[in-house]
């Protein structure tokens, strides 16, 4: 276990394990227990650990409908206003004509929805953040190929990194290390 630098504060703790089963179980006795500041790292989706982390974010459907709502506000008014403010009567076709307009109204559905739903996920993920303080632990680099890792923020009302060592000690992980607070390179 590698302890940090007197004078860095503290991140989080972070717990290595070998196997998906002991990952989800380690989540779900640390819900268990009131701790609500931490994440799961795996190097591939695994099934149940939604649910045992109380995933249950819906937010990005909704900023989705919302998103699609405008566009499709605006391109129909857009239509409307352009008719209105250049008006060319065709063979007493009506200045305001729902069909043809459908097309547009659509296509900036589409594209207003798809827009909101990327920049959504980015904001609401707090991305781009190129670097993260797990990254520089030494063995974090096994979550993308073959380890899971939990680790538990600092800033968790009950963290106590004495206490929070211990906790996960009790979850029989591979190795425990604790994550120092780095500032982002320049």
């Amino acid at each position: 276990m590698r302890e940090p630098s007197p004078e860095t504060e503290v991140f989080g703790v972070l717990a290595e394990f070998e196997r998906p089963e002991q990952l989800v179980e380690a989540v779900r006795m640390t819900r268990r227990s009131g701790i609500r500041a931490f994440d799961a790292y795996s190097p591939y989706p695994v099934e149940e650990m939604a649910e045992a982390i109380g995933f249950d974010e819906n937010r990005l459907p909704w900023l989705t409908f919302a998103g699609g709502c405008l566009g499709a506000v605006t391109a129909f008014g857009l239509q409307v206003w352009t008719n209105h403010a250049y008006p060319i009567e065709i063979g007493g076709r009506p200045i305001i004509a729902w069909q043809p307009f459908m097309l547009i109204t659509f296509e900036l559905t589409v594209l207003f929805a798809v827009l909101a739903a990327v920049f959504g996920m980015l904001i609401l993920n707090r991305l781009p953040r190129l670097h993260h303080p797990v990254f520089d632990v030494d063995e974090f680099h096994l979550a993308s190929s073959d380890k899971f890792f939990l680790v538990v923020f600092s800033n968790d009302e009950h963290f106590d990194k004495a206490k929070t060592q211990r906790f996960l000690e009790g979850l029989s992980p591979v190795r425990i290390t604790v994550v120092e607070h780095t500032e982002e390179p320049a």
